[in-house]
């Protein structure tokens, strides 16, 4: 579990931190532990709107029996329907949650009323060891870790580990040829009548391809068959994704001529994951980061977390991926606006986006930005991009000086050149957008791929604010 120290600052002064709106801070054994998230970044980890809402209304005094801080955690016993009041606790250290409510969201509407509380009064918290039943989970989390380093230092074996490598490749490569067989098939009889066809039509070969062993082929499929066609224009977004899913199987066929990086692209669209532990031996880009959005997505109760970074010193732009499985923790949790200290290590591609974190290090905001002047800067970065990684995904920009604007019955971002570009269909946001600027050209963050755009995040003088 990677330990986040960005929520163990040190400050010099407790007073400058407590005048500073939209922060708290505990005064714990001649420290401040500062916790510098507002109550909106705190509600960016809910599952869910009424998980929101419930939270909310939790972060009442009255609503708890008991509640304490210390250093490492939070912890408190809400009062429920039955007898004995629910034990909710927080570890501070990893932002990691546990309650013994029966509810199966992850955090729960307790722990967020918690942490909702303590952002609001943090002084009706009781200073003091924290019980048994919270030292009790500290604990365990911390032999969890202790027996995973341990699995990880045990050497493998490596016949075994060839065997299932050479089973795997067989699979995938049966999945792949199945899999061109359907989409040539699809383009021979014509995609006018692919809309009839139905969810079944994609979903059996989905399964085909999670059975072959290529969950990222078969996430792909699921993109296709997630096509719109009630919406003007799908026929291209259709054979788009298609033709995506085609150049990384002929790529992956004849892999051994491409260089080791773009082979490596094609190998993680298909599914074969990158070894982690081997990455974080790697040196990695320090720096520190604004988490400029945070995106969520659930396939079969597995939850998909995208968090979207932007370096401030390297100029560069990262995406860590989170999967959490229903009713299980988290590894981290991130919330936007925040800055991070952190040195991330890349996964090897042709295009390095996709990052883990190596080393947590502190909180350290700041203002410096960089910015692309207008979307032609945009859309010459994008058709560099697509030569380099021609069925590559979407990231983000930051883009100076755009303003929301209607047009044909639709949105549009306009720059200080009078160009504009759509925004996605899909954005549900727009209203906020257009009261956060109020009709006038804000500095952006967007996320983009191709002609798509999806506003994340605003700057309202130097402060960032989340859409």
């Amino acid at each position: 579990m990677i330990g986040f120290k960005w929520l163990q600052c040190e400050i010099s002064s407790l007073n400058e931190a407590v005048k500073k709106r939209d922060t708290f801070s505990l005064y714990l054994h001649g420290k401040s532990l500062l916790l510098n998230l507002s109550e909106e970044q705190i509600l960016t980890l809910a599952p869910d709107e009424s998980s929101k809402k419930s939270g909310k209304d939790l972060a009442n005094s009255a609503k708890w029996v008991s509640k304490g801080a210390n250093e490492q955690s939070l912890w408190g016993e809400c009062q429920g329907s039955g007898s004995k009041p629910y034990q909710t606790q927080v570890d501070i250290a990893n932002m990691a949650f546990k309650c013994s409510c029966p509810s199966r969201k992850f955090p729960c509407k307790h722990g967020l009323g918690l942490l909702l509380l303590f952002a609001r009064e943090k002084n009706s918290f009781t200073v003091s060891t924290a019980p048994a039943w919270v030292t009790e989970w500290l604990n365990k989390r911390s032999e969890r870790q202790e027996k995973q380093a341990e699995k990880n230092d045990k050497p493998a074996d490596e016949a075994a580990q060839a065997k299932r490598q050479q089973a795997r490749q067989s699979k995938v490569n049966d999945g792949i040829e199945e899999l061109n067989t359907w989409l040539k098939d699809i383009v021979r009889n014509g995609i006018i009548s692919i809309p009839e066809k139905g969810p079944a039509f994609f979903a059996n070969m989905v399964r085909r391809l999670v059975d072959a062993q290529a969950p990222g082929l078969a996430g792909m499929v699921r993109i296709l068959g997630e096509t719109n066609f009630y919406t003007e224009g799908w026929p291209t977004r259709f054979m788009d994704q298609l033709m995506r899913i085609y150049l990384v199987t002929e790529g992956f066929k004849n892999s051994e001529s491409l260089d080791e990086s773009l082979k490596q692209d094609i190998r993680t669209s298909i599914g074969f994951a990158q070894n982690q532990d081997e990455l974080k031996k790697q040196t990695g880009i320090t720096d520190t980061w604004l988490v400029l959005g945070k995106q969520s997505s659930e396939v079969d109760s597995i939850t998909t977390e995208r968090y979207w970074l932007y370096g401030t010193q390297s100029d560069s732009y990262a995406l860590l991926l989170q999967f959490i499985v229903r009713g299980q923790g988290v590894q981290f949790n991130l919330t936007p606006g925040m800055f991070v200290r952190a040195e991330l290590v890349f996964f090897s591609s042709a295009l390095p986006l996709r990052a883990l974190i190596k080393q947590q290090i502190a909180v350290e905001p700041v203002s410096r930005v960089n910015k692309f002047d207008n979307w032609q800067k945009v859309i010459e970065t994008e058709t560099e991009l697509n030569s380099r990684l021609p069925f590559r995904n979407e990231r983000p920009y930051i883009v100076h000086q755009l303003k929301p604007v209607p047009y044909n019955k639709e949105w549009w971002l306009i720059d200080v050149d009078n160009r504009i570009m759509q925004v996605d269909n899909e954005f549900k946001n727009i209203w906020k957008l257009l009261s956060l600027s109020g009709g006038q050209a804000m500095d952006m963050a967007v996320i983009a791929k191709e002609n798509r755009y999806e506003p994340i995040g605003v700057w309202q003088g130097d402060e960032y604010k989340i859409i």
